[in-house]
């Protein structure tokens, strides 16, 4: 089966209200702000959506809203990421229900699992439902590496259709595509280094700072992929102090405090994550403020 993925994906924010209950207005007003700027798809609940920090009943009536918001005019995916290969499994199925296009499926959460707990936890969450899978690397942030080879493991499974590599590693594009050709989609996942996965042959891009820059973000896609290289570049250098805020554990609060800045949100998150304060603050102002004062014109 192949992916019908591409392009750019933003993990989307998820936004709360003062008292950190769900705000499903503005949830649903920015993922239609992206699309309306020409994103490709959109993963809900990924690490940007805060999906460790809500319930079970929550994840799923932000993914209703989103899929009755966006009403099919882009695919929509979500993140699953539980604690055991049990509850992913069943958040699977009920994110089936709920309508969404397709699952990034991350390692069980907490527990460091080796190369055969690994495997066995996506063999069984890819057997609990037919929905298109994106399986999600990221050894940085969350302790367990999907190494280029253990992938072949799972080639024999249909709906695993891509993959999300963020091992802050772009040598692992190339050595994807030399072991399995086109039989996985694969898609940037670290931002600072997304021009780099491009030119070495990714065909999607799953990002955070597209929250807050949506149409640079594409403006800087549509040039990689055309192969202007010169202007990419150029694009790319003015973006990526900017881009670096998506590699911090405090991502989430970084880049909702950059939409805040363009009005395209607050920088409402859930504790245990808590908004800026002090000098760390005033630094991330300052360079989002001097961004957008520098920001290129088309």
């Amino acid at each position: 089966m192949s992916s019908p993925w591409t392009g750019v994906f933003p993990a989307a924010v998820t936004c709360f209200h003062s008292d950190e209950s769900l705000d499903f207005a503005a949830t649903t007003a920015h993922v239609l702000r992206m699309i309306d700027a020409g994103v490709h798809g959109m993963v809900m609940l990924g690490t940007v959506g805060e999906n460790c920090s809500l319930r079970r009943e929550e994840k799923l009536s932000v993914l209703r809203a989103t899929v009755e918001a966006v009403g099919g005019r882009t695919p929509i995916l979500t993140g699953v990421a539980e604690y055991t290969t049990a509850q992913a499994a069943q958040l699977a199925r009920d994110a089936h229900s709920a309508g969404v296009d397709g699952l990034m499926v991350l390692p069980a959460m907490v527990y460091k699992s080796d190369p055969r707990g690994t495997i066995s936890h996506f063999r069984a969450v890819a057997s609990a439902t037919d929905l298109l899978i994106m399986l999600y690397n990221n050894p940085v942030s969350y302790g367990v590496d999907i190494r280029p080879e253990m992938f072949g493991s799972l080639a024999d499974l249909p709906n695993v259709v891509a993959i999300k590599e963020s091992s802050e590693d772009p040598r692992r594009i190339t050595d994807l595509r030399n072991r399995y050709g086109d039989r996985f989609t694969l898609f940037a996942g670290v931002d600072d280094l997304a021009l780099e996965s491009v030119m070495l042959g990714a065909d999607g891009w799953v990002s955070g700072l597209v929250n807050a820059f949506p149409d640079e973000h594409r403006r800087l896609w549509d040039l990689a992929i055309q192969g202007d290289f010169f202007k990419a570049r150029d694009l790319y250098r003015w973006y990526t102090p900017l881009l670096h805020l998506d590699t911090h554990p405090k991502l989430a609060q970084y880049i909702k405090l950059a939409m805040a800045l363009r009005e395209f949100g607050s920088e409402m998150v859930r504790a245990p994550r808590l908004p800026l304060e002090g000098e760390e603050r005033q630094r991330i102002v300052e360079l989002i403020r001097q961004s957008l004062e520098t920001r290129p014109q088309r």
